[in-house]
Parts: structure tokens; C-alpha cells; sequence
């Protein structure tokens, strides 16, 4: 059976793709959750005019990332933490510890998005990557401090 997929599929292709794939397959997985259209030729304006409006969409998001990124990156973020000997800290600095820091300064920032590779266990500046939308990432300085 021929169908044009409405969304990436990842062992299928990408958006606007015609393929061909096993009826049943089609009929009870991919055209009921919105995956793909049977081709016909009306399905395929349909799916020109999803396009369009997914480009948009995707702009958009992609220009108010870049708006939050610059704030993200003209700000500091100062964690305060239980310090031992050798400057090492009693627990460590997350992505959630950094994401309430941020909320305390107005920004609402999910903790998934911030990539730190492992946690921060010992004091100073750190640059940490903020990933904001596939295309824009922010760097936010953080500075962990004694309490």
C-alpha cells in the first residue's frame, strides 16, 4: 500500500515522503495515530499544506528560542552549597538545582534541556549548555558558591 507520511518515522523517512509499506501495517498503526495519509491525490494537497504550516511553526519556535537564548545567555546563575575539605560539595549541583535558580530569576527553564554531562561536585564557574530548540543552543554561566 502507497502512503505519504505526515511526520518523521524513523525506519520509514521523513516528512512528505511516499512509500511503500504492508497494508496492514498502514490500516492499523500508521493511519490511525496520525502517521501517514493513504496517497491519493487530495491527501497530497493536504499534506503540501501541512508542510507550510509546519515550517512556520518551526520558525517560529526556532526565533523565540533564539529570543530566550540571548536572555539565557546574558544572565549567571549563583548556587549556593554545603562546601567539605578540598572545596568538594556535600551532594552535587543538578540540571534541577540549576532549572529552580533560574525560576527564582523569572525564567521557567525544563531541567531536560539543560545538558549537563554529570553533575557539578566541586566549586566555581561553569559554562553549561542550555538546548533551547534543534538549532539553538545557549550557554548559561553558573557559579556555585560556599553557603
Amino acid at each position: 500500500m502507497k502512503i505519504i507520511l505526515r511526520r518523521n518515522f524513523e525506519n520509514l523517512g521523513n516528512i512528505g515522503d511516499a512509500v511503500d509499506v504492508k497494508g496492514g501495517f498502514a490500516r492499523n498503526y500508521l493511519i490511525p495515530h496520525g502517521i501517514a495519509y493513504a496517497a491519493t491525490k487530495g491527501n497530497m494537497k493536504a499534506l503540501e499544506e501541512e508542510k507550510k504550516q509546519h515550517a512556520y511553526r518551526e520558525q517560529k519556535e526556532e526565533l523565540n528560542a533564539q529570543k530566550l537564548g540571548s536572555k539565557i545567555e546574558n544572565i549567571s546563575v549563583t548556587i549556593k552549597a554545603n562546601v567539605g575539605e578540598d572545596e568538594k560539595l556535600f551532594g552535587s549541583v543538578t540540571s534541577q538545582s540549576i532549572s529552580d535558580a533560574l525560576q527564582e530569576q523569572g525564567l521557567i527553564i525544563d531541567k531536560r534541556i539543560i545538558e549537563l554531562d554529570e553533575p557539578i561536585k566541586a566549586l566555581g564557574i561553569y559554562t553549561v549548555p542550555v538546548k533551547l530548540h534543534t538549532k539553538v543552543t545557549a550557554k548559561l554561566k553558573v557559579w556555585v558558591v560556599r553557603e
